[in-house]
């Protein structure tokens, strides 16, 4: 679980954290904006509550433990029942719940369950909770987006410096402006080849229904070796390297710094930055 974010809902800060790619909202966090005497035991042993954890469950944990849910449900609701978060899970194998201990401790349920049991606290807390969430999604989308951008922008300025090499070395004399046009094509397929596998328009026939070109639909991680390869070819091209040889040597380079960059350590931290 990582470090916990925070979103106001009616002056109430509530904790969220990330598991597994997913948001998960600190129900006792939230439960201190109910009237009153109530607890996240209380909640449990509604037979409702059950209901529909073990539906979620079922549809989301392919570890869900059903044999000991069935036990639990045919209970749930009865006065002398009661089971708390942690049996809850260590019975089921339950992933939608999470009780966590620490500086952060607390009970937490995934997005699903605990917008869900917002509606115990009040249905208005609910639809502030709701809308709060929302907003945060939306902020870690644009800051994606902002930075997807970014890269994007750093791969056009290494193109112009590519395509500098380009000109002053493999460009003669007295050449039409197609003919030119096709030496940059065929250059620009070089990289595409080398990190992609493909030139552009072998992408654009298996891609037809896609917007913009092969590069507009590049990972951030490709962005940022295709910025690297471009630099790397120029470089190349101004000391002589042939084509052919050029294309193995940068098809390595994609490789090694493909694979670098997917097990780096720092990357995925640097991932999980956007989301604070």
């Amino acid at each position: 679980m990582t470090k916990n974010k925070k979103i106001e809902v009616r002056g109430l800060s509530i904790s969220i954290s990330e598991v597994n790619n997913e948001k998960y909202i600190s129900l006792t966090d939230m439960l201190q904006a109910k009237d009153g005497d109530f607890f996240i035991a209380d909640w449990l042993r509604n037979r409702n509550t059950i209901e529909f954890l073990g539906i979620w469950e079922q549809v989301n944990n392919p570890d869900f433990i059903y044999g000991e849910f069935a036990i639990i449900r045919s209970s749930a609701g009865l006065n002398s029942y009661k089971i708390s978060v942690k049996e809850w899970v260590s019975k089921t194998k339950a992933r939608g719940i999470i009780a966590k201990a620490g500086r952060y401790g607390g009970t937490y349920a995934h997005s699903d369950i605990a917008l869900e049991f917002g509606l115990w606290i009040s249905a208005e807390f609910k639809v502030y909770l709701i809308k709060e969430f929302q907003r945060l999604k939306d902020e870690e989308s644009n800051r994606q987006q902002l930075d997807w951008d970014l890269q994007r922008t750093l791969a056009k300025v290494n193109y112009s410096i590519h395509t500098d090499a380009i000109k002053e070395k493999l460009i003669p004399n007295k050449l039409t402006s197609n003919q030119i046009s096709l030496v940059y094509a065929s250059e620009a397929d070089i990289l595409n080849m080398a990190l992609f596998g493909n030139t552009a328009s072998e992408w654009r026939k298996q891609n037809p229904n896609e917007n913009g070109n092969m590069r507009d639909q590049a990972t951030l991680e490709q962005l940022v070796v295709l910025s690297n390869l471009e630099s790397i070819n120029a470089v190349f091209i101004r000391q002589g390297l042939d084509q052919q040889e050029r294309l193995i040597q940068l098809n390595d380079i994609a490789i090694t710094q493909m694979s670098s960059l997917m097990s780096s350590h720092k990357l995925k931290e640097y991932r999980k930055s956007l989301d604070k």
